[in-house]
């Protein structure tokens, strides 16, 4: 069987604690960007019609990890996006986006747009739900803001929307965006959600932490703050004991307040 098509059955218990059969897909695609071979994992819910319609919940790994962390990993925020497809019955799509230090570069941005147009193709989509975890977090803002049109409701669990006053792993940035702040400065712009929040629209569910050093909360809650201003569809779970995590808890109510707000309906086979 190709590569770009590899299908292994697995039981989804195996990966995320749930007991439902499903199928996942370890595709290989070549860049439209720059040629190179990506990468990107597709889970399929148990009761699937491939004619139709299906919802999508894409979910953004964060710095250091790649396309597996979102489907094996056992920590909080990973199982809650696993467990909030199964229950809804979305397919679960976990990008490399340019693993494992993306920060939703030009590349990765260009690879996401391919990924979501190939997925359009595959399926008959309903809605696109982008989310993430830190870095994958600050993704899920950033690509929104770059491309409304494709995304219908986000969740970004503990990342930044602000890339200018950011000043974590500024290296790993720089090679991301081309160049530092200062020989880059438009690329920081354009990336940061909280610079061009008039482009979100869709619903959007963020978690913070008040003692997160590694993303602080600040830009988040000023984003969310100036959405509500504008009646923009948000809703903010922050924890002033928390860190750079999310419990399960909170994982969830983020996950389940962005799906009642896009009326996602079930499969036909499913009562």
């Amino acid at each position: 069987m190709p590569s770009f098509v590899l299908q292994l059955l697995i039981t989804l218990g195996l990966a995320t604690g749930q007991t439902a059969p499903t199928t996942l897909h370890d595709i290989v695609f070549t860049a439209d960007f720059d040629g190179s071979p990506q990468r990107y994992v597709a889970l399929e819910p148990e009761v699937f019609q491939p004619s139709a319609p299906v919802s999508i919940l894409i979910a953004l790994h964060g710095h250091g990890s790649d396309r597996w962390q979102f489907i094996r990993n056992p920590r909080d925020e990973c199982k809650s996006a696993r467990d909030c497809a199964v229950k809804h019955h979305l397919v679960f799509v976990s990008p490399d986006y340019r693993a494992k230090t993306s920060w939703m570069g030009p590349a990765a941005e260009a690879d996401m747009v391919q990924i979501l147009r190939d997925l359009r193709k595959k399926y008959s989509v309903q809605k696109i739900i982008l989310s993430g975890g830190s870095m994958g977090g600050t993704g899920a803002l950033t690509f929104a803001a770059l491309h409304p049109e494709l995304i219908d409701g986000v969740v970004s669990l503990n990342g930044t929307a602000n890339l200018v006053d950011y000043d974590q792993f500024q290296e790993a940035i720089a090679t991301s965006f081309g160049g530092t702040k200062s020989v880059k400065p438009e690329e920081y712009r354009k990336r940061s959600a909280e610079l061009n929040a008039s482009q979100l629209t869709m619903p959007i569910a963020c978690t913070t932490g008040g003692l997160d050093k590694l993303v602080p909360p600040e830009s988040v809650v000023r984003l969310v703050a100036q959405l509500q201003k504008q009646n923009r569809p948000t809703h903010l779970i922050h924890r002033p004991q928390g860190g750079h995590d999310t419990t399960y808890a909170d994982a969830t109510e983020a996950f389940e307040w962005v799906v009642s707000r896009l009326a996602i309906r079930k499969p036909p086979s499913v009562k």
